[in-house]
């Protein structure tokens, strides 16, 4: 009886140690994909939405200008 509880509680202590583990290495290699993968596509993602923002008046100024020296 008390080797079964020492055997269980040595489990016990294994598995949350590996556990423990497991929670590190998903979590280091969590921040090694968003470095690589997620934060270049959504800085991408803000360039491109910024300049179409900023360019979008810049492109309506130079469409009403052309057109107002065209005629």
């Amino acid at each position: 009886m008390m080797f079964t509880a020492i055997c269980f509680v040595l489990f016990l202590m294994v598995f949350f140690k590996l556990l423990g583990i497991a929670i590190k290495v998903g979590w280091g290699l969590l921040k090694v994909a968003l470095y690589l993968v997620v934060f270049p596509i959504v800085v991408l993602a803000m360039i491109f939405g910024g300049f179409v923002f900023i360019a979008l008046p810049i492109i309506l100024i130079a469409g009403a200008t052309g057109m107002a020296v065209g005629a």
